[in-house]
């Protein structure tokens, strides 16, 4: 649910205060509140997070990330896919995590299965003892505008190193925010 205001008001309890969210009256919206309220209702508690919105990035700037990783392998003799987790790997998302030393290789087996991105490799022995830390590196499929922009840069300046034409930083910033301002 997005918000698109927040008000604070200090009640009479001096220990307490009220956060008011507004947000669009959509059918969904009502149902979830709903069903929080009722959570509330039953004397349970809620887990409450609020954090700053940022939308899913482009498809389009999806799409032209491989069309240039392709254009790259052509040139340097490898495959696109090659290209693409390479950039994952030098500007992409990532988090150490301790594993079991008995459990890495089921750990990377399935991280790595949840996409082409997804690559996950042992990184050092872990002060935990019979520990190993991953460093696990998220696919672009759950980056959102601004860290598919750092991804798309690093792919762009590959290109341009190898001579390849490529869109302009004004076409490249339409083509990120056409999906930011969709539905505004």
């Amino acid at each position: 649910m997005k918000a698109t205001n927040i008000k604070m008001q200090y009640p009479e309890d001096e220990s307490l205060m009220e956060i008011v969210l507004t947000t669009n009256r959509t059918q969904q919206n009502i149902q979830e509140v709903a069903k929080l309220k009722e959570v509330i209702e039953k004397g349970k508690l809620l887990n409450v997070n609020i954090k700053q919105y940022r939308q899913k990035r482009s498809l389009d700037a999806n799409a032209y990330c491989f069309v240039l990783c392709q254009k790259i392998a052509e040139v340097i003799g490898n495959t696109k896919e090659y290209v693409y987790k390479q950039a994952i790997k030098q500007v992409g998302q990532f988090e150490i995590v301790p594993i079991r030393d008995e459990a890495v290789e089921r750990w990377i087996k399935n991280w790595e299965s949840k996409g082409l991105g997804w690559q996950s490799e042992i990184w050092k022995d872990s002060k935990l003892e019979g520990y190993t830390n991953t460093i696990n590196y998220f696919g672009s499929s759950v980056y959102d505008t601004k860290e598919m922009s750092v991804l798309l840069e690093e792919i762009v300046y590959q290109a341009k190193e190898l001579g390849i034409d490529t869109m302009t930083s004004t076409e490249r910033k339409e083509l990120l925010d056409m999906w930011e301002n969709k539905g505004v």
